[in-house]
C-alpha cells in the first residue's frame, strides 16, 4: 500500500448538531427524523447525528418519560402517570404500564437508529434529562417533589448515573462506528431550583431553594458517570439565567445554550469555556419558522457577531464551535424542522470557510 500523500493538515472545522427533539406524533415520525439526521450530518464530517426524540407521541416520549424509562425494569424509581404528572409508585411490583410503556418506546427508536446507522462512523450524541430537572418534575409516592426530600434527590442522582451509563454502553452496541459519543444532559429546571421558584404540590409555596454545591454534587455524580463510560459530558440549559459556571465546574466539557438567551456573564462563561478547552454549542437557529425568510449567511453573521462581541478568534477555536437550533425543534412543523437543520449544516460549513479567510 503506497503511503498517503504529503502535505497542509487537514483545517479544523466547526461542528453542527440538533438539541434533540423534533415535531411529529407517530413512530413513522421518528423513523423520519432519524432520516434526516443521518442524511444531513451522517454525510458530513462537520455534522454530529443524535438520536431523536419525538415527545408528540405522549408522556412517555417526552424527556421526563424517555429518560425514567433508562432505569431498571423493577425498583424504586418506578413511576406511573398522574393527573399531575409522573409519580413514583414506591412499590416493587410489576413496572407501572406507562414506564413500560417509555421503556419500549426508547427500544424502538434505539432499534431503528440501530438498523439506519448501520456502517455509520464518527461522532453521535443523546440526550437524558439531568438530576435536578428531574427531581423538580416527578413526584414521591405520598406527594410532592423528590426536590423536596434531601435523601431522595440525591439516591435519585445516583440511580441516574448508573443508568445513563448503561445507556451509553448500549448506544456504542448499537453504534459500533461512533469514535465520539457526546450525552448531552438538558436541565432546563436548573435554574429554578437554584433559585427556589419551584412551585410545591399545592401550588400555594414554593420549594427551598437548592444551594449551588449541592447542586454541583448532583451533577457531578451523572456528569462523571458519563465521562467514566468513554462518552463526552455536555449540558444544555435554555434558560436566560443558566448557571454556565456551575455547570463547567461539575464537569461538564460541553456547555449547549440558546444564545438569544445569553446575558453578559454568561457570554463570559462561554468565552472562557473556549479559552479552557471546552466545547461550547450555540443555539442560533430558530426552533419555528420565522415571519421573515432566514438565510445560512444571516446565520454566521451572527455567529461571527458574537466572536466579535467576546474578543475570540473564530479560526483559534473552530473544533470547539458547534452550531444548533436554538432550542429543540417538537414545537415546529416538518417543513420547518427539515429547514432548521440544513440551515444549522450550512451556516456550520460557512462559519470554517471565514474563519480561513
Amino acid at each position: 500500500m503506497s503511503a498517503a500523500p504529503t502535505g497542509d493538515p487537514t483545517p479544523a472545522a466547526s461542528l453542527a448538531t440538533v438539541i434533540g427533539s423534533f415535531p411529529g406524533a407517530t413512530q413513522a415520525a421518528h423513523d423520519e427524523a432519524v432520516r434526516l439526521v443521518l442524511g444531513e450530518f451522517g454525510q458530513d464530517p462537520t455534522g454530529i447525528p443524535a438520536v431523536p426524540e419525538v415527545p408528540g407521541r405522549g408522556a412517555p416520549a417526552g424527556m421526563i418519560g424517555r429518560t425514567l424509562g433508562l432505569f431498571p425494569a423493577v425498583g424504586a424509581w418506578d413511576a406511573d402517570l398522574q393527573p399531575e404528572g409522573w409519580r413514583l409508585t414506591g412499590t416493587d411490583g410489576a413496572p407501572p404500564i406507562d414506564q413500560r410503556r417509555a421503556r419500549s418506546l426508547l427500544g424502538q427508536d434505539l432499534d431503528t437508529w440501530e438498523e439506519q446507522a448501520d456502517g455509520y462512523a464518527g461522532a453521535v450524541k443523546t440526550q437524558v434529562t439531568g438530576p435536578w430537572t428531574l427531581a423538580a418534575a416527578v413526584e414521591r409516592p405520598r406527594g410532592d417533589k423528590v426536590l423536596a426530600d434531601h435523601g431522595a434527590r440525591r439516591d435519585l442522582a445516583q440511580a441516574l448515573a448508573l443508568a445513563v451509563a448503561e445507556h451509553v454502553a448500549d448506544l456504542r452496541r448499537r453504534t459500533p462506528g461512533a469514535d465520539r459519543v457526546i450525552v448531552q444532559v438538558d436541565e432546563p429546571g436548573l435554574p429554578a431550583v437554584l433559585a427556589g421558584r419551584v412551585p410545591t404540590a399545592s401550588g400555594f409555596g414554593k420549594h427551598r431553594v437548592v444551594h449551588p454545591p449541592e447542586a454541583d454534587q448532583g451533577l457531578r455524580w451523572v456528569l462523571e458517570a458519563i465521562a467514566e463510560a468513554g462518552a463526552e459530558p455536555w449540558v444544555h440549559c435554555c434558560a436566560p439565567d443558566a448557571p454556565l459556571a456551575l455547570l463547567r465546574g461539575a464537569g461538564a466539557t460541553g456547555l449547549a445554550v440558546d444564545l438569544g438567551l445569553v446575558g453578559g456573564e454568561g457570554h463570559d462563561a462561554l468565552a472562557q469555556a473556549l479559552e479552557d478547552g471546552g466545547t461550547v454549542a450555540l443555539g442560533v437557529v430558530p426552533t419555528v419558522a420565522p415571519s421573515g425568510a432566514l438565510t445560512d449567511t444571516a446565520v454566521l453573521e451572527r455567529v461571527l457577531r458574537w466572536f466579535d462581541m467576546t474578543g475570540l478568534d473564530p479560526a483559534e477555536h473552530l473544533d470547539q464551535v458547534v452550531l444548533t437550533p436554538s432550542c429543540g425543534l417538537a414545537g415546529a412543523d416538518a417543513g420547518w424542522a427539515r429547514r432548521a437543520v440544513a440551515l444549522t449544516a450550512r451556516a456550520t460549513r460557512g462559519l470554517a470557510e471565514a474563519a480561513q479567510e
